[in-house]
């Protein structure tokens, strides 16, 4: 297995990636509270099959923010400008047309790509992720977050809400697991999650999207999945013209972790239709 680590730099931000394997491009995007690494559990299935490109969304992971994007970018962002870290990667490394997936916020990510660059696009993947906008309780949720991480940080936020994205059944089995999840997000900057926040709360709608887009979108849901519900991913699943609809039984929001071996089921027969 061939495995690259890149970096790609801007005015903004040094984006670091990794492409692992050969063969039809798959990009796999992480969510809020996040880094490139949630996705460890898929590597060695799917870099089998494909060529993995996995990346660190600009202040996650290894790729840091300069003293310009600081300034100027974060007080800005949106999931459209996160999208730009996608295409910027496409062209440097010519990879389109790719398969792009996301969990949750990577998958408001990957909706954004697709709204702006289908012709990059080769199917589209939505991992407990949702095209429907935060509706007014949302809003007013992801409000709150904000001032409690401003108050007191990133991780006082996650020591709380984290462990209710796993199933009940993972959680109480591997409580290791999702305490390692926890304690990585104290290398968060605040200002990077409020900004990350902010954005998912000022997304559009993109079901009208999904309705119009001709290539093939997964959707991935778990029925004890809080913050992407089954039953708006069962309603989205019946928009698209070409749809497949995969439901982890007791999982949670955190299907790459809770149930890899599903996951990677659910991941490879996806692609392998484009192989």
């Amino acid at each position: 297995m061939s495995v690259e680590n890149k970096q790609l730099n801007t005015p903004y931000y040094t984006l670091q990636y990794r492409i692992i394997g050969k063969g039809q491009p798959v990009f796999l995007v992480h969510g809020y509270g996040e880094d490139s690494r949630i996705w460890n559990n898929q590597i060695d299935a799917l870099s089998a099959i494909c060529q993995l490109i996995i990346l660190d969304l600009p202040g996650s992971g290894q790729s840091v923010l300069t003293p310009k994007g600081v300034a100027e970018w974060l007080p800005e962002l949106s999931i459209d400008e996160l999208a730009e870290c996608i295409h910027e990667i496409v062209h440097a490394e010519d990879l389109a047309p790719a398969v792009v997936m996301g969990h949750s916020m990577g998958g408001y990510i990957t909706l954004a790509f697709a709204n702006h660059y289908p012709n990059h696009l080769k199917a589209l993947g939505l991992v407990h992720s949702t095209a429907f906008a935060d509706n007014a309780e949302k809003k007013s949720v992801r409000l709150k977050s904000i001032e409690f991480i401003r108050q007191n940080g990133g991780y006082a936020l996650f020591k709380t809400t984290m462990v209710n994205l796993f199933g009940e059944s993972f959680r109480s089995s591997n409580p290791a697991s999702v305490q390692e999840l926890v304690e990585a997000t104290k290398a968060f900057d605040p200002q990077v999650l409020i900004a990350y926040t902010y954005a998912m709360m000022q997304r559009p709608d993109r079901s009208d999207l999904l309705r119009y887009l001709p290539q093939p979108v997964l959707f991935v849901a778990g029925p004890e999945d809080i913050a992407a519900p089954l039953t708006d991913l069962e309603q989205q699943a019946t928009i698209p013209n070409k749809s497949y609809l995969k439901v982890m039984e007791g999982v949670g929001h955190m299907g790459m972790l809770e149930a890899p071996s599903e996951m990677n089921r659910h991941l490879s027969g996806f692609i392998q239709l484009f192989i």
